[in-house]
């Protein structure tokens, strides 16, 4: 017995050391600073960009995004929504990716532009709030958060990242969305949609929207800004995806193939049409 009791000893005085060691090795700038990326060899990144990008580039590359994300305020709380089909170009890749990012339990990011940059960068925003978290010993705010994501990618600008970004949550100040992309736009507001198309998701969002929705017509409302988009733009589709923001975080609501959707939508009773006697 005793001779187990001292392997055990051992063992944990070796870990401790271990930690001991790996404590007063950690490097401060390098653990807190951003990640590094090797760039092409070229004079001017930003010219580069703009000659292999251009109409009368000998090898143009034509990079095409498609997506429809939507994020609106309301009396209980924030609603985001997004589809789910990620394109290249004119071919579906896939209809299964998850635009909607669960930064952390009370924050979340949408994603639209390059599947990979969004990815990446909010994974990283992660990454620093939980920094923030630890040395402040409370959470971080919406608005901080969206600042720390829009100075780290403005260090970029130019360079060829594709990035339309959402991000909300509720914090002391209440249920916040902020629009950021990479071309360094950070905007506070009630009510977003980006992607190609959001023009559509706007529509129905415009003829629907009153900031006293029950959550019930509330999530109805997103559900269907998303499956009109999916219905009207190619480059959406797959499946809506739809959260809830609350003040104890954030809670995911569904996930509903549009193709069902569009048959239950359909079902349902029409608007009857204006009478044109009415408009003369």
């Amino acid at each position: 017995m005793n001779s187990i009791l001292n392997e055990f000893k051992s063992t944990s005085a070796l870990c401790e050391e271990e930690l001991h060691d790996s404590l007063y090795d950690w490097d401060t700038a390098n653990g807190f600073a951003l990640p590094t990326f090797e760039f092409p060899a070229v004079h001017n990144l930003n010219r580069f960009m703009k000659d292999i990008t251009s109409a009368s580039a000998p090898c143009q590359i034509e990079i095409q995004h498609g997506t429809t994300t939507l994020a609106f305020k309301f009396k209980s709380g924030v609603i985001v929504a997004a589809d789910s089909r990620a394109s290249q170009g004119n071919y579906v890749s896939t209809s299964s990716v998850k635009k909607i990012i669960e930064i952390n339990p009370f924050l979340l990011g949408t994603m639209a532009g390059g599947a990979a940059d969004c990815t990446f960068w909010q994974r990283e925003l992660g990454r620093q709030c939980r920094l923030y978290e630890l040395r402040n010993k409370e959470r971080i705010s919406v608005a901080a958060a969206s600042k720390l994501l829009a100075n780290m990618i403005y260090r970029y600008k130019g360079m060829g990242l594709s990035m339309g970004t959402m991000v909300t949550g509720w914090d002391k100040t209440g249920p916040k969305i902020f629009y950021v992309d990479s071309d360094g736009t950070r905007v506070d507001g009630e009510l977003f949609s980006v992607g190609s198309g959001s023009p559509f998701a706007y529509g129905i969002i415009d003829n629907g929207f009153d900031f006293d929705l029950d959550v019930p017509s509330a999530i109805d409302l997103g559900k269907r800004a998303i499956y009109h988009a999916t219905h009207r733009d190619g480059a959406s589709g797959g499946t809506v995806n739809l959260y809830h923001v609350k003040p104890d975080g954030w809670a995911r609501i569904g996930r509903w193939d549009v193709e069902d959707l569009h048959w239950e939508f359909q079902d349902q009773p029409k608007p009857s049409p204006i009478n044109s006697s009415v408009i003369g």
